[in-house]
């Protein structure tokens, strides 16, 4: 660029000299006897030392010319490889883009069908949650009917231990309130470790429900951040013609 910008300012003051004495010579090629601004000038005959000859003359405007268009060639060369350079560039910066467009697009579906499938589950634990919640009610209640149960053949056990003398029998009535009454103890200790072990899996569960509620959150706020956000402004990608300048 300066060296042209050099040759531009050398061509123009040749130019401009060249129309200068275009002028002068023009105006001189017009004298004639009859010309009324005519008068003598004596030192005017002598030649001067720095005047140029044809033959120099010649060959200052040629060098100049032949300078100018060596330049004005080499810049073309050089705009024409720079032009090849940003196409170049610009197709890789495009190939690159559409790249990057498909891993976001990849990533997107990762994250959706991960999303789907971390919603499911959830579904499914939720579902047990409520069959386990509905477990548990069962249990409880199991257990106040065994207490009743326990309570009445207990009743019955210390309402006979006041039977008189003899009448304070070991019948068959007797051993049967004691079995029944070990029978109940048992059912209901049974009944409250099953409890325990539900209430446990119910915990277990709706621990299981937030770490999902978390994840599928997660996921959502990723896939808005990456389609809804990044994606929108790629779509605003340069094209081939801006990149390489146009």
């Amino acid at each position: 660029f300066r060296l042209n910008r050099d040759h531009k300012t050398i061509c123009e003051m040749d130019w401009s000299d060249k129309v200068e004495t275009y002028n002068i010579d023009d105006k001189c090629g017009r004298y004639s006897n009859q010309s009324t601004n005519i008068q003598f000038h004596p030192n005017s005959v002598k030649f001067q030392e720095s005047a140029s000859t044809p033959e120099t003359w010649a060959k200052f405007s040629h060098d100049n010319i032949f300078r100018a268009e060596r330049e004005r060639l080499a810049s073309v060369s050089l705009r024409n490889l720079i032009a090849c350079v940003l196409d170049d560039v610009s197709w890789d910066l495009r190939m690159q883009c559409a790249a990057v467009n498909e891993a976001f697009a990849k990533r997107c579906k990762e994250l959706y069908d991960t999303k789907r499938k971390l919603e499911f589950h959830l579904q499914k634990v939720l579902k047990q949650i409520a069959a386990e919640e509905a477990n548990i009610a069962a249990l409880k209640q199991a257990i106040k009917d065994k207490e009743a149960s326990a309570k009445v053949a207990q009743t019955r056990l210390y309402d006979r231990s006041f039977r008189p003398n003899v009448e304070f029998c070991r019948d068959a009535a007797q051993l049967r309130l004691v079995s029944e009454v070990e029978e109940l103890a048992e059912s209901t200790e049974a009944l409250k470790k099953k409890l325990m072990e539900a209430e446990d899996s119910l915990w277990n569960l709706e621990d299981t429900q937030m770490t999902l509620e978390k994840e599928i959150a997660v996921k959502t706020n990723s896939i808005f951040i990456d389609r809804q956000k990044c994606m929108t402004h790629r779509a605003r990608y340069p094209t081939i013609f801006k990149l390489a300048g146009y």
